[in-house]
């Protein structure tokens, strides 16, 4: 009997039964298919609301773009500003602003609820957070 998974044990066994199913080829509308796809929507149901995905730092998530993308400190000018505001940015000494996020998620395609959180969990250990003036 199919039943809603609440635990991470059914959620293993959901699993484990998922993957003996693909291995089986079901043939379409069969019940072994039926049965797959019902299986696969409530795990993931599942794991979208128990498995709790931490979101990457926003700074590093700029980094990884840059990379990926073959571009340089210059090329963020147009989204950050001046080369002193990108370089503060980037070493973590400015936080970004409210239009820095806007231009950062429209021209590099980054979820604004990365760019939105505080840029180290380092620094706010530290109290050195930007964000967190006193």
């Amino acid at each position: 009997m199919i039943k809603l998974i609440k635990t991470k044990k059914e959620h293993a066994a959901a699993i484990a039964k998922i993957s003996a199913l693909m291995d089986t080829d079901p043939s379409p509308g069969s019940v072994e298919e039926n049965e797959l796809e019902l299986l696969a929507l409530l795990a993931e149901t599942y794991e979208k609301e128990s498995i709790k995905r931490e979101l990457p730092d926003p700074i590093e998530a700029i980094r990884f773009r840059m990379d990926q993308q073959g571009l340089v400190n210059k090329d963020l000018e147009p989204m950050i500003g001046n080369k002193s505001k990108v370089s503060e940015i980037l070493n973590r000494k400015r936080p970004l602003s409210l239009s820095m996020i806007r231009r950062l998620n429209h021209s590099l395609g980054i979820a604004a609820e990365v760019l939105l959180q505080e840029s180290s969990p380092k620094m706010v250990a530290e109290g050195r957070s930007p964000y967190n003036r006193k």
